[in-house]
């Protein structure tokens, strides 16, 4: 038996219920990883339905479909020769579990149910679906004709064990599990298990890449062994962004770190590790005495496929991977980085012809407009790279010169996705303002509309003044609160409406085959939060 083994993690560009697509996905980060020499590969939480499915965890298709992309996925013999970590929805005993799918050549090793659920923040995971309650336990699950089929058998273990080769044992936790007091890699460390995956549909929020690393490198420093860090990548159809960021770490150093914000669909991890360093690092006595004395012990799924040969010990060219310093971004970077690479996805998914901002000339609607600037650099910078899925996606979208010629800047680019329209008032907006607007429309690029809204304010101005002979004023007119609400929502109203009327008709106006619509991006002050939830808010910060 050997002792060095290359292992591989991804992050996964997935989409919600995207079966085909997903599957795609996941059988090209085989191939990447089989072609890097690896033997074991991990997904991100969910990967075969995409993690923000939400709701549809209700719907029992869900269950079914993944079920029949798992056989497809098991059939399929270029994905053979690797031990596969993979994320999905099993229905079992009436109860729906997040779970991880161990398999080898076509067959199920184990299904191992996620035991501690999300259920903070953005997360309703306890909504959807129910933890395995009872640690280091197994029963048998139920395969469906379609899989035990494929499987030769009709039941597989279900629950909390892991996996044994000739050289090692590796163990698999999810997401929300590291995060907690007691994470199962403390008792699987401890119980002999030399290899950790963590399969997440983590979120991004400022600064959390930080925690994930801190929890992920104190953990195994503690404990000392292997750690493969999995998460999904993009926007899935909901409303966060997963910031990917796949790693390995060993014995609390990272010797593998992908991209926190990429525009790569598929991305794998991989390195060389040294099982002898963690048998090295976790002699200290103290860690060997509360070994000893665990009596927390796991089931062990005896498989006789090697992930090392002596061979590989052999081969001078082949050695462990070294530490790397963790690469982290400034937040400065994170804001328009993420923003970006949301803004990308969504706009890709969507099926629109670009982003429309109505820009005031105010902070608001300022910082807005960079974000989608920011978008348009990150995508020129993946064209240039030869990213062949943003190629095929640009010239989609962005179609208004020659058939299947690409812009050549992230200005031109963003001419052609992005409209900033500027609704002033003759009387009431500044010189200064609109001056803004247009300066920032010509860094940046975007195609701009300067228009006024006075003959329709004064128009619907004129209604309540013919319906209800009452003249509203503003308060510095000597108006009361009310009338200068009245009249500032009708401002906010009339731009609000206008916004989407030119959101629906500019791309034809500017001639672009198929016409297509814009996204209208909205932008408010922070102040605006403390507002009645129902009040109106404009669609912008109102600088005009």
């Amino acid at each position: 038996m050997g002792h060095l083994v290359t292992v591989a993690t991804c992050s996964l560009n997935q989409w919600v219920l995207d079966w085909e697509g997903n599957l795609g996905r996941i059988i090209e980060s085989i191939h990447q990883a089989k072609a890097a020499g690896a033997r074991l590969r991990v997904g991100p939480e969910l990967e075969i339905c995409g993690y923000s499915s939400l709701d549809h965890f209700h719907e029992l298709d869900v269950y079914t479909h993944s079920l029949e992309m798992l056989r497809r996925l098991l059939l399929d013999k270029s994905t053979h020769g690797i031990l596969l970590d993979v994320g999905v929805p099993i229905l079992h005993r009436n109860l729906r579990y997040n779970c991880r799918v161990i398999c080898l050549d076509g067959k199920i090793l184990l299904i191992r149910p996620k035991m501690w659920l999300a259920n903070d923040g953005n997360y309703r995971e306890m909504r959807h679906f129910t933890p395995w309650m009872r640690p280091r336990e197994t029963e048998l699950f139920h395969l469906p004709k379609m899989l035990a089929e494929v499987q030769g058998e009709t039941h597989v273990l279900f629950g909390d064990a892991v996996i044994s080769t000739p050289e090692t044992a590796f163990g698999a936790e999810t997401c929300e599990e590291l995060f907690t007091p007691k994470a199962p890699h403390i008792d699987m460390a401890l119980d002999g298990v030399e290899i950790i995956t963590n399969s997440s549909g983590s979120h991004f929020t400022l600064r959390k890449l930080d925690t994930r690393l801190q929890l992920i490198m104190e953990a195994t420093r503690k404990s000392g062994g292997v750690y493969l860090y999995a998460n999904q990548q993009g926007c899935d159809g909901e409303r966060l962004y997963f910031d990917g960021c796949a790693m390995i770490i060993v014995n609390g150093d990272v010797v593998a770190q992908g991209s926190q914000f990429s525009l790569n669909d598929v991305e794998v991890v991989t390195a060389t590790v040294d099982l002898e360093e963690v048998r090295s690092y976790r002699a200290a006595i103290s860690r060997g005495l509360q070994a000893a004395a665990s009596t927390a012990k796991y089931q062990r799924i005896q498989t006789p496929f090697e992930l090392s040969s002596e061979d590989d010990d052999a081969d001078v060219s082949k050695a462990p991977s070294l530490p790397i310093q963790p690469r982290y971004h400034p937040v400065e970077e994170e804001i328009a980085l993420c923003g970006g690479c949301y803004l990308w996805d969504y706009l890709r998914r969507s099926g629109a012809a670009g982003y429309l901002v109505p820009l005031s000339g105010g902070i608001d609607s300022c910082a807005t407009a960079v974000l989608v600037y920011s978008m348009c650099r990150i995508v020129m910078k993946a064209v240039e790279e030869g990213n062949q899925q943003v190629i095929e996606d640009v010239k989609r979208i962005a179609r208004y010169g020659d058939e299947g010629v690409l812009p050549k800047t992230p200005q031109e680019l963003c001419n052609q996705v992005f409209t900033t329209l500027y609704m002033g008032m003759k009387k009431q907006s500044s010189r200064e303002t609109r001056q803004r607007a247009r300066d920032l429309s010509a860094a940046i690029g975007s195609y701009h509309v300067n228009l006024d809204i006075d003959d329709i304010y004064e128009a619907q101005k004129k209604l309540v003044v013919d319906t209800v002979g009452f003249e509203p004023r503003f308060k510095v007119e000597g108006g009361s609160v009310q009338e200068n609400l009245t009249l500032q929502c009708l401002q906010a109203r009339i731009r609000m409406v206008t916004a989407y009327e030119f959101g629906q008709i500019l791309p034809t106006a500017r001639k672009r085959p198929g016409g297509g619509s814009l996204l209208v991006l909205g932008s408010a002050n922070v102040g605006e939060s403390t507002l009645p939830p129902f009040f109106p808010r404009q669609i912008d910060g109102g600088s005009w």
